[in-house]
């Protein structure tokens, strides 16, 4: 297997896993559903033939976010989007967060482009450095890769900061991966869909995968100025989304109930969670904005251990140590129900050093 994949991800499902032996906290989606799902997928929908442009993931954004269609395209997943942008806009030299998603760098590179990386302090919390820094930081690099939440950290920077720097540096891009910006408790205010009208040179990366937990469907957008959506559209493929994900996200653009019940959830079990944790002074939370906990492993064992016990118990946590910058004691899991979350942290509170003070 490529060295690039070593690691699997924690959602995939092996030959011989059985998914339904496991509580999986290793994966950052939603843990309630949108909507009924039919029994079994309309043969309608799987014959109908789909937008050449994703016409149906476009109007969902236009409807739910009330952004202009002009600003919008639709990509078969946030990822599709985080290749197409260094190759669309002949990206050269670009400056990443680390720690943060792997997938930008990849990108980055594959459209020959060199990265840079601004490390991210434990000891600040993952914070992003003074506008003043950052300012310093970009001299040379033509782009500005981040997440707000970012991934795997956890922690959320102010938005003002971003538009601060796209308007003194017009001539360099500023892309921010959104993808969890919906469990934010102040959203939409910290989005930056609505200012690429007046920011030319930002663009928002975003996912329908992780908030209304759809990861197999593949639905996401880029959100820009409509002089840099035509400029996307010459390098994008066509026809990278199907019909069925086309119905599905019309569908989405009315689940206001869904958004409430699940920001709902997750306000009160963050804090309760947040609440446990402070009594296992083994689990030191280093960030938790969105609907995952980045964890500090400080116990006396092993997290090898630690996560073998998890196992046992029938419990899977996204091991981080593949993360530049995490190498050594950082796992993250995600909030799921509340009776789901209570089983995680009995587990926690079961690892054998906990229970003996060794």
């Amino acid at each position: 297997m490529n060295s690039l994949y070593h690691h699997r991800h924690g959602g995939q499902v092996e030959p011989g896993d059985d998914r339904r032996q496991f509580l999986d906290f290793s994966v950052n989606i939603s843990p309630l559903f949108p909507f009924d799902a039919p029994p079994a997928i309309d043969q309608a929908a799987m014959q109908a033939y789909p937008s050449i442009d994703g016409r149906g993931v476009r109007e969902f954004y236009t409807r739910r976010f009330a952004l202009d269609d002009a600003s919008v395209l639709a990509m078969n997943g946030a990822i599709e989007g985080i290749y197409l942008l260094p190759r669309a806009l002949g990206i050269r030299r670009i400056l990443l967060l680390s720690p943060s998603f792997y997938e930008y760098g990849r990108a980055a590179r594959m459209a020959g482009a060199e990265t840079g990386a601004l490390q991210l302090s434990p000891e600040e919390g993952f914070a992003l450095p003074p506008i003043g820094k950052l300012a310093d930081e970009l001299d040379g690099f033509d782009a500005f890769f981040l997440a707000n939440p970012n991934n795997p950290t956890g922690t959320r920077f102010p938005p003002e900061i971003t538009m601060a720097l796209a308007s003194r540096f017009p001539d360099k891009w500023f892309f921010v991966d959104e993808a969890f910006v919906q469990f934010l408790p102040d959203f939409p205010a910290v989005s930056l869909m609505q200012a690429v009208q007046a920011f030319p040179n930002i663009v928002v990366v975003h996912s329908l995968t992780k908030f209304y937990a759809l990861p197999g469907l593949r639905l996401g957008a880029l959100v820009a100025h409509p002089d840099t959506i035509r400029k996307l559209y010459d390098f994008k493929e066509p026809w990278t989304l199907n019909a069925v994900a086309e119905g599905v996200a019309r569908e989405l653009a009315v689940c206001e109930g869904y958004e409430m019940a699940l920001m709902d959830l997750m306000t009160s079990e963050r804090y309760r969670i947040v609440s446990a944790l402070s009594e296992m002074p083994e689990l030191h939370v280093a960030g938790g904005a969105a609907n995952f906990f980045l964890i500090e492993w400080r116990g006396g064992c092993s997290i090898d251990l630690m996560f073998a016990h998890l196992l046992q118990q029938g419990i899977r946590v996204r091991d981080c140590r593949n993360f530049a910058g995490l190498e050594e004691k950082y796992f993250r899991f995600a909030i799921r129900t509340r009776g789901e979350n209570d089983v995680l942290l009995d587990a926690f509170r079961t690892v054998p050093e906990m229970t003996t003070g060794g």
